[in-house]
């Protein structure tokens, strides 16, 4: 399963191998940006993208950018509680 995650271009840190910061929720990590760029690499600065193993896959828009970055955060507290419950941690009552 591939996943990509949003994330936000905040700067351009190599013109001529087409790199770029993203911030990915407070995350900063240098991305390839080679498949979105239509031309000069500046005009991606704030741009949402989905970002999957270094490369900016595609563009977004800001609110498919927040809908996604919600659905993952509910994802990762389900996995947490489902990771509580096989621990023994957490026990789940059954309505009588």
């Amino acid at each position: 399963m591939c996943l990509g995650i949003p994330g936000q271009i905040i700067e351009i840190t190599d013109d001529e191998r087409q790199l770029a910061i993203a911030e990915i929720s407070g995350v900063r990590r240098e991305v390839n940006v080679a498949c979105v760029a239509d031309g000069p690499l500046d005009g991606l600065i704030g741009s949402w993208v989905l970002i999957h193993v270094g490369f900016a896959m595609s563009l977004i828009d800001e609110d498919e950018a927040a809908e996604t970055l919600e659905a993952l955060r509910c994802l990762g507290e389900a996995q947490e509680t489902l990771e509580a419950i096989a621990a023994g941690q957490v026990t789940i009552e059954l309505p009588s």
